[in-house]
């Protein structure tokens, strides 16, 4: 097994250790001079239909997300029902969202999984499916998004309007190789560090690009919906991609801090930084808050099935 070169892993260290350091430092200078009542009067002044409006787009999007599963069920052809995938991916999702991909999409589902009788070699390409589901999307949405220029970044910014477009090129480029090679490639299988990879059927890669590019449409929608209407979706929607690789790259979980930076950057002049903080604040309580706490409450249950399952024929639950 081939492993970084220890240079490699020490610039990564510092690297992380770096954005650890000045995420947290930029936010405190961009906040520094809120007033914390114009934050406040803001959260109070949605109102429900909004509110539940946005609940019910994170259900949705939640309901898809967690759909990503279904697909590797088709993929592996695995025997678990669709009423034991569906609440234990959504379980993951919401974990992998607040307590980053580790705990939630690699140690709880393969944890959950396993205790339902599949293999690890099963677990790990519904788990690959799924992330190449969510990143064939977001390739393909960011890279349209970049190459028609959005977002709007502001003057000064090294990279500028032509490097976005570029990226956006490279993004979209590198999504339709995949769709082309799962269309056309004649052999379908490798042996990759004694896992089996197969490529699956361009039907089953066109369906994760669609469900991959809905999700995060929806994700941005509630971001969207809590902001007043000034900056269309679209640019909305692009700010949300950057902020979103952004907080890959820091490896902070939730992107906590990452999230508010970018949008405040990006958004200076168009909204006032009360008004952005406040829709942040209510994107997190619905997309981030609320459904982890329903997925502790579920995950209790599945723990709960998961070891009535296996106890002995004939011992009594006391």
């Amino acid at each position: 097994m081939s492993t970084l070169h220890p240079g490699w892993k020490r610039a990564r260290q510092v690297l992380t250790l770096a954005f650890f350091i000045l995420v947290p430092t930029l936010l405190f200078l961009l906040l520094r001079n809120q007033d914390w009542n114009e934050v406040l009067q803001a959260l109070r002044a949605y109102p429900a239909q909004v509110l539940m409006l946005g609940v019910a787009i994170v259900a949705c999007s939640f309901t898809l997300f967690s759909c990503f599963d279904l697909l590797g069920k088709r993929y592996t052809g695995h025997p678990l029902p669709t009423r034991q995938v569906l609440p234990l991916a959504f379980v993951c999702y919401a974990f992998n969202l607040n307590l980053s991909a580790w705990v939630g999409g690699v140690a709880l589902r393969y944890r959950l999984y396993s205790r339902l009788g599949l293999d690890v070699p099963t677990i790990s390409r519904i788990l690959g499916l799924g992330l190449v589901t969510n990143w064939l999307g977001y390739l393909l949405l960011a890279g349209t998004l970049f190459v028609f220029g959005l977002p709007p970044l502001p003057a000064g910014l090294e990279i500028g309007q032509t490097g976005l477009r570029l990226i956006g090129a490279v993004l979209l480029a590198v999504a339709a190789s995949y769709l082309l090679v799962c269309a056309v490639a004649t052999r379908r299988e490798w042996q990759v560090r004694g896992q089996q990879i197969r490529l699956p059927s361009w039907r089953l890669a066109l369906l994760q690009a669609l469900m991959g590019a809905s999700n995060w449409a929806l994700m941005a929608a509630v971001v969207y919906l809590l902001l007043p209407e000034k900056l269309g979706y679209p640019a909305i929607l692009a700010i949300l991609m950057i902020s979103s690789i952004a907080g890959v790259i820091t490896h902070i979980p939730a992107g906590l801090g990452v999230l508010e930076t970018v949008f405040i950057t990006l958004l200076a002049g168009q909204y006032a930084q009360g008004t952005v903080l406040a829709a942040l604040i209510g994107y997190r309580a619905l997309y981030f808050l609320l459904p982890l706490l329903i997925a502790c409450g579920v995950y209790l249950g599945l723990e709960r099935l998961a070891a009535h399952a296996s106890r002995p024929a004939g011992e009594s639950s006391s």
